[in-house]
C-alpha cells in the first residue's frame, strides 16, 4: 500500500508575510542576546585572564630574595665540602674558584624571570588587541610555561619550588579557561 503513488503525502506549508516577520524578529533578538551574553562572558574571562597572569608577574619578585639566599647557601655547601676534602685531596684553588662560579652560573634563573615577565606583559598587550586572538595567548601561555618550568628545574631551593607551583598552578587555570574559548 505504501508504494502506491499519493498514499502518503506532506502538504507543503508556506509561511505568511506575518508569520515569517515574528520569525524573523525572534532569531535576530535571539542572536542579540547571544552576543551581549558572550561579550558579558568575555568581560570576566578577560578580568580572570589579567587577574592570573598579573599573579604569576608578581610572583618573579617573590623569587629574588630566596635567589639570594639560594647562591650563598650552595657556596657554602661547596665549601664546607672542600674543607672536608682538604686534608685527603690536593685541589688548585683558583680552578676550584672557577668551577664555582660556573656552577652557580648554570644555576643563574634572572634570564628565566626576565622572560617570563616579558610573555606575562606580552600576553596582557595580546589580550588588548581587538582582533581575536585566542591561539596566539595559548602560544604565549606555553612559552610562560617552559619558563616557570626551567625557573623551577634550576632553582634548587625548597621556598623557589613553592613559588614555582603557585605559578603553575595559576598557569594551569589559566589554560584551562583559555581552552574554554577556543
Amino acid at each position: 500500500v505504501l508504494r502506491m503513488p499519493d498514499v502518503i503525502s506532506t502538504p507543503q506549508e508556506e509561511l505568511t508575510d506575518e508569520l515569517w516577520n515574528a520569525v524573523s524578529a525572534a532569531i535576530v533578538e535571539a542572536c542579540h542576546k547571544v552576543n551581549v551574553f558572550r561579550e558579558s562572558e568575555g568581560a570576566v574571562l578577560a578580568k580572570d585572564f589579567t587577574k592570573r597572569i598579573c599573579l604569576i608577574r608578581d610572583m618573579i619578585d617573590e623569587v629574588t630574595p630566596f635567589e639570594e639566599n639560594r647562591i650563598k647557601t650552595i657556596r657554602e655547601k661547596f665549601e664546607n665540602g672542600l674543607a672536608d676534602l682538604s686534608p685527603k685531596v690536593q685541589y688548585d684553588p683558583n680552578r676550584m674558584e672557577q668551577e664555582i662560579f660556573y656552577y652557580l652560573e648554570k644555576l643563574d634563573i634572572t634570564e628565566e624571570k626576565v622572560r617570563l615577565r616579558k610573555h606575562c606583559n606580552y600576553f596582557l598587550e595580546t589580550m588588548e588587541e581587538p582582533q581575536a586572538n585566542g591561539k596566539k595567548l595559548g602560544f604565549i601561555v606555553q612559552e610562560c610555561g617552559r619558563e616557570i618550568n626551567t625557573l623551577g628545574s634550576k632553582s634548587n631551593d625548597f621556598d623557589i619550588q613553592q613559588i614555582v607551583v603557585r605559578m603553575k598552578d595559576e598557569l594551569e587555570k589559566l589554560k584551562e579557561q583559555l581552552a574554554n574559548i577556543l
